[in-house]
């Protein structure tokens, strides 16, 4: 695999987890990979603690928006190369499923959206959701892609996932 690459983030809602690893892999993966994010049922308005975490980081949240993964199956949509779902089975959440070539890899993690409605409780979820995220992506990004089989690949990013 050499070149450029297109990532899809899934989550159900669209508002937080998704949202926040395409705005990460936005931010560090420039400029070989572009991130979309979507939701198999999106709640059509991102969660402001979300927008609040990425710009604390310094990370762009212009033309951010909730949205369906309906728009990334439809003629026209980028091709993409890798589909990461982010919903925490642990939580018995839905996770989408993506048809098609990429490869894909389930990287769980519990919706901060869902931390309740204590404001530092809120904070936490969130900060934690995106250290998680950037971690993870972060190890995505040192993967030698291009002298890697997709096998290999794979498996590395399974094991990301694991951590």
């Amino acid at each position: 695999m050499t070149g450029h690459y297109n990532v899809l983030f899934l989550c159900t809602g669209n508002r937080a987890r998704s949202i926040l690893a395409e705005g990460i892999l936005n931010h560090k993966g420039k400029p070989r990979f572009t991130a979309y994010s979507a939701g198999s049922h999106p709640h059509g308005v991102i969660h402001p603690f979300a927008i609040r975490q990425l710009q604390a980081a310094g990370i762009s949240t212009e033309g951010f928006r909730s949205k369906s993964w309906d728009e990334f199956a439809a003629y026209g949509a980028p091709r993409m190369d890798f589909v990461f779902t982010l919903c925490d089975s642990a939580a018995k959440e839905a996770c989408p499923v993506w048809p098609g070539q990429p490869m894909t890899a389930h990287w769980g993690i519990p919706d901060p959206g869902d931390a309740g409605e204590d404001r530092a409780a809120l904070e936490r979820a969130f900060r934690d959701a995106f250290v998680t995220l950037d971690r993870r992506i972060g190890l995505f990004l040192s993967l030698p892609l291009a002298s890697l089989d997709k096998l290999a690949i794979k498996r590395g990013i399974d094991r990301i996932g694991q951590q």
